[in-house]
C-alpha cells in the first residue's frame, strides 16, 4: 500500500464530509470551491499552520506528534476508530513495525488457543487474521460458516465470501451492513500494517472482481469491531440473532478471537442447539479439516 496516498486520501475524505456549520466555522459567504472544510480551516481548528497541515495531508506524517494527530482528529470530528487509524498511518513512517510472526496460522491450530476453542461447546467461536481468513474454529464456528466452506479453497475468507459468493446475500439478512463493516475492518487493519502483502493482494483481487468492494474501499471508512449483534440466515437452522465479543490475541499479533452467543431460552439459543446436532451428524469439523489438508 502507498502510505502517502493512503494518508492523503483519508484526510481529504474526512475533510470533505465535514461542513463548516458542523465544525463551527464561520463562512465568509460566497460559493465554496471544495466540498466540506478547506485546508486552512482545518489548520485553524487544529491549531497548526496551513503549511504544516498541507504537508501532513499530502502524506508526510514522519515525525508528527501524537498531540498534533489528536488535534487534527478533533478538528475533523473523527470517531475513535478513525483517530486510531490516523495514528496507525503515522506509525507506518516509523523505522520499525511489529508484524505477525511467520507461520502463526499453523501454530494456532496446534496451540492452547485451539484447545480453548474446542472447549467452547455451546457458542460458535473462531480465530481470524487481518486478511479476514478464518484460521481456526470450534465445531459450532465451522458449522455457522458452513456455507463459506462449500468450495475447496482454504482458508475460508470472509471478504471473498461476502463480495464474490452470491450465497452471502442470503446468509446475511442485512448484506449491505455486513459488506460495509467488512471493508471498514479490512481498511483499519491495512492501516495498522501497510506492508502486509497478503492484505494488499486481497484488496487488489477484490477491487478487480467486485464493484461493490471497490466503491466501499474508496470511501476510506474504518471501524472498531469488538462487540455488538449480528444476524445470520443459516441454510439449515434458519435465522440466528447472536451477540458477539471479539478480542485480539496478544501472543499472536494480527489475530483475533470472536465468540457468538444467543440469549438463553431464545429461538436463536434453540437454533444453536440444532446447529450443534447437525454439525455432529454431518461431521462438519472432520470434513473441513479434510478439505484444508488436501488444498
Amino acid at each position: 500500500m502507498d502510505e502517502r496516498a493512503e494518508v492523503r486520501e483519508f484526510l481529504a475524505s474526512r475533510r470533505a464530509r465535514l461542513s463548516p456549520e458542523q465544525a463551527g466555522v464561520v463562512s465568509a459567504g460566497g460559493r465554496r470551491r471544495v466540498p466540506g472544510l478547506r485546508r486552512d480551516e482545518v489548520a485553524r481548528l487544529a491549531g497548526v499552520s496551513v503549511d504544516y497541515y498541507t504537508r501532513l495531508e499530502r502524506g508526510n506524517l514522519g515525525g508528527v506528534s501524537d498531540s498534533v494527530l489528536d488535534a487534527i482528529s478533533r478538528a475533523l470530528g473523527l470517531d475513535q476508530a478513525e483517530t486510531d487509524h490516523l495514528h496507525d498511518l503515522a506509525k507506518a513512517f516509523a523505522p520499525s513495525r511489529r508484524r505477525p510472526p511467520v507461520g502463526a496460522e499453523q501454530k494456532i491450530a496446534q496451540s492452547p488457543v485451539q484447545h480453548m476453542l474446542d472447549a467452547m461447546t455451546g457458542a460458535p467461536a473462531m480465530v481470524t487474521n487481518t486478511r479476514m481468513d478464518l484460521v481456526a474454529a470450534n465445531t459450532l464456528g465451522f458449522a455457522l460458516y458452513s456455507d463459506m466452506y462449500r468450495g475447496t479453497l482454504r482458508p475460508g475468507n470472509h471478504s471473498r465470501y461476502i463480495f464474490l459468493d452470491p450465497g452471502a446475500r442470503d446468509f446475511y439478512p442485512d448484506w449491505e451492513r455486513a459488506a460495509n463493516v467488512n471493508v471498514a475492518i479490512l481498511r483499519r487493519d491495512a492501516g495498522r500494517d501497510p506492508h502486509d502483502a497478503g492484505i494488499a493482494a486481497l484488496v487488489g483481487e477484490l477491487s478487480i472482481r467486485s464493484d461493490e468492494f471497490r466503491t466501499r474501499w474508496a470511501a476510506h471508512d474504518v471501524r472498531r469491531h469488538y462487540t455488538g449483534a449480528k444476524q445470520f440466515r443459516h441454510p439449515v437452522v434458519g435465522l440466528l440473532e447472536l451477540d458477539f465479543q471479539a478480542m485480539e490475541l496478544q501472543d499472536t499479533p494480527g489475530h483475533s478471537l470472536t465468540v457468538y452467543t444467543a440469549v438463553p431460552g431464545s429461538p436463536s439459543d434453540e437454533g444453536l442447539r440444532l446447529l450443534a446436532s447437525w454439525a455432529a451428524t454431518e461431521h462438519i469439523v472432520e470434513r473441513d479439516h479434510t478439505i484444508d489438508t488436501a488444498s
